[in-house]
């Protein structure tokens, strides 16, 4: 585990970020949303998820696309969804020193190994299908190795869509299927197993991602050993600035 950092101006809590660690009513009260995986597995899957070498078989290879992708210069609110241990969130920081990073994620168990990281980032625990924020607070959304555990993925990219600011910034990185029917072969046989979740496939994330709102500015494969067969989709997207929102819904009708 890395050491301990000391609070910096880059890990401040924006405004309209409620405090670490608060439970969201969706997680104590009735969701909607379909059966999900449950929390304990991730619980338990933090014990070892910073192992190096689950890091650079599995996580690392699609954290260094979104690295890439976000370019230079990045600052303003950045939210990571599903960001397990914080190895993501911690990089953003490093690297972006302007930046002020959220992270949210289902497990507490991954959120304690994330607050013992870096004390002074807000880690939130939430469902992302019902995200504990307020509208149009964040400038970037991250989301990497976690969308296929989401119970029901449209509404999620709905959530991402409203706490993010016009003009703002979507990476997602998912294992997608070249076909429907195979992402409902595997969700299949993860239900029957007790951990719920769903490859998309390359059309459903394209479409879902749109019909959300996005507008989808480039999809690139994210290559690495283990799933050399099904490699990461990495979807950039931007939502729409309110201009350009206005000029589209004109052409549509």
């Amino acid at each position: 585990m890395s050491p301990r950092r000391q609070r910096s101006p880059s890990a401040s809590r924006p405004a309209s970020v409620r405090p670490r660690h608060v439970r969201h009513r969706a997680l104590a009260g009735q969701s909607t949303s379909p059966p999900g995986a449950q929390r304990w597995f991730f619980d338990a899957w933090s014990r070892v998820y910073d192992a190096p070498l689950v890091q650079r078989a599995t996580y690392r290879p699609v954290q260094d696309a979104v690295m890439e992708a976000l370019g230079v210069g990045l600052h303003g609110r950045v939210l990571d969804v599903g960001c397990g241990t914080g190895q993501l969130a911690c990089r953003v920081i490093d690297t972006f020193p302007r930046a002020r990073v959220v992270g949210c994620d289902f497990s507490h168990g991954m959120l304690a190994q994330a607050a013992a990281r870096v004390p002074a980032v807000p880690w939130v625990q939430g469902d992302a299908c019902r995200l504990p924020f307020a509208d149009r607070v964040f400038d970037v959304i991250v989301s990497t190795e976690a969308f296929h555990w989401f119970p029901d993925q449209r509404a999620a990219l709905a959530e991402l869509f409203r706490v993010l600011r016009p003009g703002g910034r979507l990476f997602v990185g998912v294992i997608t299927t070249p076909a429907a029917p195979l992402g409902a072969a595997v969700h299949l046989g993860s239900r029957l197993v007790g951990e719920p979740f769903y490859w998309p496939s390359n059309r459903q994330m394209h479409e879902w991602v749109g019909a959300a709102g996005f507008r989808i500015e480039r999809q690139e494969r994210v290559y690495r050993l283990p799933g050399l067969l099904l490699p990461p989709l990495l979807t950039c997207a931007r939502r729409p600035s309110a201009g350009q929102a206005s000029r589209v819904s004109h052409r549509l009708r």
